[in-house]
């Protein structure tokens, strides 16, 4: 899978974005989006709620949503909860 990591802004805030080539997709990172959208300061928290209940009543979206790494703040690249941007209205909604 040939990807392409990206840094986009929104209202002033980083959201971390893959680029898929072979899927001519954009991956967002979960975390990110959570962030801007709430304005939580725990937005790791928050989503690691959402997941279990999202498991819970066995939403199709969160089995959907895959795992890429992304640069973290200290610079390494770690396995990050993604989301198409179909699978984030979904969330959303």
């Amino acid at each position: 899978m040939s990807q392409e990591t990206q840094i986009q802004f929104f209202e002033n805030a980083k959201i971390r974005v893959v680029w898929d080539e072979e899927k001519e997709e954009y991956f967002f990172s979960v975390v990110d989006v959570i962030q801007v959208l709430t304005d939580s300061t725990t937005p790791r928290r928050y989503w690691s709620d959402l997941k279990r209940k999202l498991q819970a009543e066995g939403s199709e979206v969160y089995e959907k949503i895959v795992q890429l790494k992304l640069p973290a703040p200290d610079g390494k690249m770690r396995l990050t909860d993604v989301a198409t941007t179909e699978q984030l209205f979904r969330l959303i909604q």
